[in-house]
């Protein structure tokens, strides 16, 4: 069995484990990143879109911005189409100045990935049976196979960056875990096809027919969703009746505005809150999907993850830099409270947006009261401009 000793093992390759290896590289700590997928799987991966402020922030920090601050959307404002009218929040105004930015997960991770590798960071692809061992004891070891042989690596810390299905929340007793969980009766058909905007902004519909929303990767390539069954057959739903759905979604007026094109990927998400508590159990720490999912609505999910590592990175610099563990002892309680508020808002968003069906007619009509007040107060509205650019961290 080859051996090799780092100071943080990290599993996954997503964009928590990546920015978390790209933030601790510069303190000058040393990281070894185990991914399950090859190269090619983890830089195709569909995921969000829309960036907080913050997350930008890290990115240009970490020395990854460069890309980003060229080629991404900067949105100053979002669109909501209700009962046939599209109204604006300006995000800018009413957070004193503070926008997202639309720029896709998947060239988040290329950029990541490629950074990594320029500077010869260690990170390897295709390792599986991942196995967390002595995670309690102060040298945890990390075993997995890569072709035919096992490999180990023994470290100071390990960081479970490896998603809802990978092996790090696992690892946590079930004496000491607790799970958190909303399953939504509904899912999002999404696809990426090759066609302009529907508007400059991105625009969240509210419609009897069910929730829709209309965005973009860049002036090119648009990311639609309409709200569907969580177990939509994809064979069901053709190109031309996706794209007649996503019209019929958009108000009379607004119709027109939408350009069909190629659709080059089709998938269907459901849609679920959850949340594992703590975040850490003995020299191990939760990041981002492992110990959190958020329904898309809110755009939160990359989001979470950034600060998520955030909170992480400064705890294991201040390890290494004033051997405290302050930062360590208190992470997972730092790092919970953002994220609750973060699922308060994606639930919030969602509940208030979708169709939840004829079965629930009372509470239809307390959403449609709620979205009406959010779009006729300035204090309602500005709550939910400061949600959608991001919490301080």
């Amino acid at each position: 069995m080859g051996t090799t000793r780092t100071q943080v093992g990290i599993i996954g390759a997503g964009p928590a484990g990546l920015l978390l290896a790209q933030i601790l590289d510069k303190a000058g700590i040393s990281t070894v990143i185990l991914e399950r997928r090859d190269r090619s799987y983890v830089e195709g991966r569909i995921r969000a879109g829309v960036l907080e402020q913050g997350t930008v922030d890290l990115m240009r920090a970490a020395g990854v911005g460069e890309r980003l601050d060229r080629e991404g959307l900067i949105h100053k404002g979002i669109y909501f189409s209700v009962d046939d009218v599209r109204t604006q929040i300006d995000l800018e105004e009413l957070t004193g100045g503070r926008h997202v930015v639309v720029y896709g997960q998947t060239e988040v991770t290329k950029d990541l990935i490629a950074a990594r590798l320029a500077a010869g960071g260690d990170l390897r692809f295709d390792c599986v049976d991942v196995t967390l061992h002595d995670v309690e004891s102060d040298k945890p070891r990390l075993t997995y196979v890569s072709g035919d042989s096992e490999h180990e690596v023994v470290c100071d810390f390990i960081a479970g960056c490896d998603g809802f299905h990978g092996p790090s929340r696992q690892a946590l007793p079930a004496s000491l875990l607790k799970v958190y969980e909303r399953v939504y009766p509904f899912g999002w058909l999404g696809i990426l096809a090759q066609a302009p905007p529907v508007a400059d902004e991105l625009i969240y519909s509210r419609h009897p027919r069910g929730f829709a929303l209309y965005s973009m990767r860049s002036m090119k390539v648009v990311r639609h969703y309409i709200q569907c069954l969580p177990d939509t057959d994809l064979e069901d739903w053709p190109d031309d009746r996706v794209w007649d759905e996503l019209r019929l979604r958009l108000a009379p007026q607004d119709q027109h505005l939408l350009q069909t094109g190629k659709v080059f990927e089709k998938s269907v998400t459901p849609m679920r809150s959850f949340v594992a508590e703590p975040m850490r159990f003995g020299r191990l720490f939760l990041a981002g999907d492992a110990g959190h999912i958020v329904p898309p609505t809110g755009a939160k999910g990359l989001n979470l993850a950034a600060s998520d590592v955030h909170y992480l990175s400064r705890a294991l610099m201040a390890f290494y830099a004033e051997n405290s563990e302050a930062g360590l002892d208190t992470y997972s309680e730092t790092a919970l409270a953002r994220i609750w508020k973060a699922q308060r808002f994606s639930w919030w968003m969602t509940s208030m947006l979708h169709n939840f069906g004829p079965a629930d007619d009372f509470d239809t009509r307390v959403r449609g009261a709620e979205l009406a007040y959010v779009l006729s107060s300035r204090a309602a509205m500005t709550s939910l401009a400061e949600n959608y650019v991001g919490l301080p961290f």
